[in-house]
């Protein structure tokens, strides 16, 4: 697993916007990058595309903050200033529906990847899951700190990550209605997220002119990366995998090579026996409650500060114990002959009449207090022991109650297959 540490490096370098970078995307072959709205071929010698149709769509009566295609292309959702989330149809290219239960700016909606379920952001401080079949809000969940700027489905389309601009970054399960980690790593306002293909990492980009990444089944900050010189206004990772790309105020798009995830994540399911394609979300009965989930401020989601997460084990002026050898001629002797250190020793008075008085006191007291550090280790090691078999335990009650509840929802699923197919 070394190769999981290897650090990310700046692959492409593109240029070519006079303004701010505000969104950025991979073409599904990898070989183009959509930087909205110039499009870099990856081929060194060709030039940006400048050429193309378009098609206007009019319903939202202001600025339109964000754009999401479905899985499948045949929808899209946008939200706006306006307080609102509306669908259109690609195909017919007409308006579908409105969700209007947002009280203030709508900064991001985004789809499922199944597409039936929309996670949306607002300035009103909440986070809301939409049913896309039934088209209402089935759950609220709530931010006191700030507003969040962006929201993204995990590739199993259980979790939603928002980009607060309290420059906080957490992640929400939206089975358990619960906030699952809390990270505080940057200095500033996040703007964008994206998920690795694999659902193990999470990059962020900020105001504070910086990529992070994010290790999610560790739940720690892995790398903080610099090349903006400005704030970063998007982040995208590539269909597999390999490159994500960046692109900021300073008009700038920088494209990484991600080098911390070598191994293919299929491949990794595969070996761990589990699905090669994503889990689909719970169905809606099983989402509970359907009132607005509140977070107090005291959750316990994971908080990760790095000025913290290591600690600094180094000391410049370290305690100096003098171990010097204080040991008798008779001990002398008898550690040349058993080739050891006795834990005791004792002599009669009368058999060693010219050992002093003081000698022995001072034999007695050194062999009591190595008897109490040898209990001591002996109780530590004996402690760590304890609690290492504990986390063992622990490690495999989680990995059980995890298959429980994957064979849960795979019964749960074939019982709505089954159920569906008797009501056709």
């Amino acid at each position: 697993m070394a190769s999981l540490l290897e650090d990310p490096t700046l692959n492409r370098h593109f240029k070519g916007h006079k303004d701010a970078v505000t969104c950025v995307d991979f073409s599904p072959d990898n070989k183009q990058l959509d930087a909205f709205v110039m499009v870099m071929d990856f081929k060194p010698q060709s030039r940006a595309f400048s050429k193309g149709e378009s098609t206007i769509l009019k319903a939202h009566t202001a600025a339109v903050r964000s754009v999401d295609f479905s899985h499948d292309g045949q929808s899209i959702i946008t939200a706006s200033d306006d307080k609102s989330i509306k669908a259109w149809s690609v195909h017919h290219q007409r308006f579908l529906f409105s969700l209007t239960q947002h009280t203030n700016w709508v900064r991001c909606a985004r789809f499922s990847p199944d597409g039936r379920l929309i996670a949306s952001c607002s300035d009103d401080k909440t986070i809301r899951i939409w049913d896309t079949t039934n088209r209402v809000c089935i759950n609220t969940f709530m931010d006191y700190k700030g507003h969040s700027n962006y929201v993204s489905f995990n590739p199993s389309g259980t979790c939603v990550a928002s980009a607060g601009s309290n420059s906080t970054v957490k992640v929400w399960d939206i089975r358990m209605n619960k906030l699952l980690q809390h990270y505080q790593v940057h200095s500033a306002g996040v703007n964008c997220l994206s998920f690795h293909p694999s659902g193990n990492f999470l990059l962020s980009a900020s105001n504070d002119g910086t990529v992070k990444v994010l290790d999610l089944l560790e739940g720690r900050l892995l790398y903080t990366l610099h090349g903006h010189q400005g704030p970063v206004l998007s982040v995208n990772f590539s269909r597999d995998g390999e490159q994500f790309a960046s692109g900021g105020t300073d008009s700038q798009v920088l494209v990484w090579k991600t080098n911390f995830d070598v191994f293919d994540h299929k491949e990794i399911n595969k070996m761990q026996q589990k699905r090669l394609f994503p889990e689909e979300p719970p169905h809606l009965n099983d989402i509970y409650p359907r009132s607005p989930h509140l977070h107090r401020r005291n959750g316990h989601g994971i908080e990760i500060n790095p000025m913290f997460e290591v600690a600094d084990t180094q000391a410049f002026n370290p305690p100096i114990v003098d171990v010097t050898n204080v040991a008798t001629n008779e001990q002398k002797q008898w550690m040349h002959r058993h080739g050891e250190i006795p834990r005791s020793v004792s002599v009669p008075y009368e058999t060693s009449p010219s050992l002093p008085t003081a000698s022995k006191t001072r034999r007695h007291t050194e062999d009591h207090v190595a008897d109490e550090k040898t209990f001591s280790q002996s109780s530590l090691s004996s402690t760590l022991e304890h609690i290492v078999e504990q986390l063992s335990i622990l490690t495999q009650t989680v990995s059980i109650l995890e298959h429980r509840l994957t064979l849960t929802e795979d019964k749960l699923k074939e019982y709505l297959e089954n159920q569906h197919q008797n009501s056709e």
